[in-house]
């Protein structure tokens, strides 16, 4: 596992804010993530989706919540694979761990507005990996971008920005979900769910304002991951 970092000047904050990014557990928790946090001793830990896997494989990620929420305050979304685990009650279960589920709505957070953006897809929706993504809750996109003040919005389908979020006024967008491109070769990633061959959103920042995790886990076990480490983001917010 690598740690990266990145400084973000924040028009409008106050004070400066460490945040860590925690995308695609999959319900596994390395012990590396919890040493790695302890060490960069972030503000806020963000989970933008993926943080279980799918029906009957959930107890670790919550594990994870839980441990965390313990030393940090902590803001997850929902991504397809939360979807999949339709649990009766995810928003009750995550609370139940300390951290907080922003299913389409927002809170109000250190002088940041901080948003969650559901995965568009449901429990009936096949293959959720090969088809193209269904729309999110656009309504929820458009109230939160007219909230006053900076805005961090955590989306975890890189391939909503272009469609759904360019042109909005989110000055930050955590995103995972491509899994670094699973390959890469020359600094290009080879497949990502939703984008398809060769996507152009696999890890980074772009824009300057979407932040692409290459994430935690490899749920493609016959694909191993190749040139593309797993990783924690850590973003540093400075007043800008």
């Amino acid at each position: 596992m690598i740690t990266t970092h990145y400084t973000i000047r924040a028009a409008g904050i106050r004070r400066a804010l460490r945040l860590a990014v925690v995308a695609d557990l999959h319900n596994y928790a390395p012990r590396a993530l919890f040493d790695g946090l302890a060490t960069e001793r972030p503000d806020i830990v963000t989970l933008p989706g993926d943080f279980l896997e799918g029906p009957g494989q959930v107890e670790n990620g919550l594990a994870f919540l839980r441990a965390t929420a313990r030393r940090f305050p902590t803001l997850c979304s929902v991504g397809n694979h939360e979807q999949k685990a339709a649990l009766p009650n995810l928003a009750g279960a995550v609370q139940e761990t300390g951290a907080e589920l922003l299913d389409n709505r927002s809170v109000f957070r250190h002088g940041i507005w901080f948003g969650g953006l559901s995965s568009g897809w449901r429990t009936a929706d096949k293959q959720t990996h090969m088809a193209q993504t269904p729309p999110p809750d656009r309504a929820f996109i458009d109230d939160f971008a007219t909230r006053e003040g900076y805005k961090i919005l955590l989306c975890h389908h890189p391939e909503y920005y272009e469609p759904y979020l360019q042109r909005k006024s989110i000055p930050l967008i955590l995103a995972g979900h491509a899994h670094g491109g699973q390959w890469e070769i020359g600094g290009q990633g080879i497949y990502a769910p939703g984008q398809g061959l060769l996507p152009r959103y696999t890890a980074g920042l772009y824009d300057e304002r979407l932040l692409v995790s290459r994430g935690l886990c490899n749920t493609h076990r016959w694909i191993p991951r190749f040139g593309n480490p797993r990783e924690l983001v850590i973003i540093d917010l400075w007043p800008g």
